[in-house]
């Protein structure tokens, strides 16, 4: 065992729970550190159900197409957690040795006292963010954000707010309303709101929050609008429209996600000419997305043919977005749809599978090793057919592609399928491929 996992087995350690949402803690460890959260570069902070690190991965190209140096952050990480952590200084992962030290520091000054794996993972990240170079931190919220470990940060230059749709209900409140006021917790005084197309329920708590805090509110749908045009983006609000390439991220639901990150860079000040914008456009990567595989280890063993697809989303929200996009593939080209999936018990399976409810053919369940709190194949196969679906489970997800081809070998066409319900699987998915993060 490395030196980083190590010291990380024992941070988890430090508090009996692993959500446990408070500030006090963090603020405590951050005075102990010198309060790095106080030498940051600017900050634009991202918070949301869905689509955050979609935004995030957005604005990152079109700075960096800029020329912009970024630190940025999101949770979780696919494959190795040094993903969570990705310096302006030259535009990579950290690296072992830094995130060992800043680990190192972060558990001395702890010293011992509880405090929740993801503050003092957040609060390393900030020690590494305030002595590495960089222009902007684009810094993505954990969970929720009114009682986030990244809501320490007082005058962001933006923040944006994604769409909001029901996850974490025991620790974020069990309707939309609720969840959306958890979510505008990180809108600051005076300082500019980026808001996705919210529910009817949601979308006046957010008003409100920026109302009270005398924070401009940018609305996507009101205020601008990003849409699909004969095979371009167009991206329009008072000022004018701006003719852009299609996104590189899959899905209708990405052309939204494009427009919060460009309505947020231009509410930042930091939104370069159409020309920057295009090319920045063009290299997006946001892996287990919509991801395709068309090659590797774990994608020879699909049958010949196979059209095959890896996605982290594991909400209802996630599950319509997805379900949404693979009713358009059948449209347009029609095949047998398999959905290989496992899921973690704080999910909600069925609001997750019900959407591809008369789309899909069968769900074959498997466990996720990387994943403590994951729900058993024979669980989540039983909720799979409250929603509808037929499902057997499986002991592993070779397994599970193992019984995909036995059985689209009867359909005669090569199959379609969707491994997805956790970005845990599609970590453990990618990593059996071959294709970690970079």
């Amino acid at each position: 065992m490395d030196q980083v996992t190590k010291i990380l087995d024992r941070l988890l350690a430090l508090h009996p729970k692993e959500i446990d949402l408070s500030l006090g803690r963090m603020h405590r460890l951050l005075e102990a550190l010198g309060n790095p959260e106080k030498h940051l570069p600017p900050v634009i902070h991202i918070a949301g159900t869905n689509g955050k690190g979609s935004v995030t991965a957005t604005m990152r190209a079109v700075l960096e197409a800029s020329g912009k140096r970024c630190h940025v952050y999101t949770s979780p990480h696919l494959v190795s957690f040094n993903e969570r952590i990705r310096l302006g200084s030259d535009g990579r992962f950290v690296s072992d040795p830094l995130l060992f030290d800043a680990l190192q520091r972060c558990e001395e000054a702890n010293a011992g006292q509880e405090i929740t794996f993801f503050e003092i993972t957040t609060a390393a990240a900030f020690l590494l963010y305030a002595e590495q170079p960089a222009d902007i931190l684009l810094l993505e919220v954990g969970l929720g954000g009114r009682l986030d470990a990244t809501n320490v940060i007082r005058e962001p230059l933006a923040t944006v707010i994604t769409t909001v749709s029901m996850d974490h209900e025991k620790f974020l409140g069990d309707d939309l309303a609720a969840i959306a006021a958890e979510k505008a917790g990180i809108v600051k005084p005076g300082v500019p709101v980026v808001c996705a197309a919210l529910e009817d329920e949601a979308a006046p708590v957010v008003a409100r929050a920026a109302a009270r805090n005398r924070a401009p509110l940018k609305v996507f749908g009101q205020d601008f609008v990003a849409q699909a045009d004969q095979g371009r983006l167009t991206f329009q609000d008072d000022e004018g429209l701006i003719d852009l390439p299609m996104p590189v991220l899959i899905g209708s639901h990405q052309f939204a996600n494009a427009g919060l990150a460009l309505a947020a860079l231009k509410a930042a000040g930091l939104l370069p000419d159409e020309a920057t914008i295009a090319s920045g456009l063009k290299k997006v990567n946001w892996p287990g997305r919509l991801q395709p595989l068309t090659h590797g280890p774990l994608y020879d063993l699909c049958p010949q043919g196979a059209e095959v697809w890896i996605d982290g989303g594991h909400n209802p929200g996630a599950g319509l977005a997805i379900a949404r996009f693979l009713g358009e593939q059948e449209e347009r080209s029609p095949r047998p749809l398999y959905l290989v999936s496992g899921m973690l018990t704080t999910k909600d399976p069925v609001g997750f599978f019900r959407p591809f409810h008369g789309l899909v053919r069968h769900v074959a369940t498997v466990p996720i090793a990387s994943a403590t709190t994951a729900r058993t194949p024979e669980d989540l196969a039983d909720l799979a057919r409250c929603a509808g679906l037929e499902a057997t489970p499986f002991q592993s997800l070779d397994a599970a592609l193992a019984d995909v081809a036995a059985c689209s070998g009867k359909d005669g066409e090569p199959p379609r399928i969707l491994i997805c319900g956790s970005l845990y699987l599609a970590g453990e998915a990618l990593a059996r491929n071959g294709m970690p993060p970079e």
